[in-house]
């Protein structure tokens, strides 16, 4: 099933959900992803200076790795193609013109986006309310 392109749709459709659960993202300078796997990762990336994972926070500490953020996951349910142009944009400078900082993972159906703990229920609303402007457009 092909995911939505049209931004203004998308950005109607958003439907946020915030997770229970706190992430961190955490970097591995040696080894390989395999190695790594009893640490459950949602997600993982491989870049010249090492690996990085996000994790649960209980992960990471039961496991004693370094992290520096702790994250809430919002994710949005909006089926987006990986093709739609310019949804990372929009959340970004939304979020960012209320000073919430944005880490966005797209995977194949729903982008997933990391913000810090404490501006988590700030973010929710942020995007809830781009939602809803958009709706209102469309409307």
């Amino acid at each position: 099933m092909a995911g939505e392109t049209d931004l203004e749709h998308i950005l109607a459709s958003l439907s946020p959900v915030l997770s229970e659960q706190e992430f961190v993202f955490c970097t591995f300078v040696h080894g390989q992803i395999g190695d790594f796997l009893g640490m459950e990762p949602m997600a993982h990336f491989v870049e010249p200076e090492g690996i990085t994972l996000i994790v649960k926070r209980e992960t990471a500490e039961r496991f004693a790795v370094d992290f520096e953020g702790v994250f809430k996951c919002i994710t949005l349910k909006v089926h987006s193609s990986l093709e739609a142009v310019g949804l990372t944009a929009a959340i970004s400078q939304h979020l960012a013109a209320h000073h919430i900082s944005a880490n966005v993972v797209a995977a194949y159906y729903h982008d997933h986006v990391f913000v810090p703990v404490k501006l988590a229920y700030k973010a929710m609303h942020v995007l809830t309310e781009l939602s809803e402007q958009y709706q209102q457009k469309a409307g």
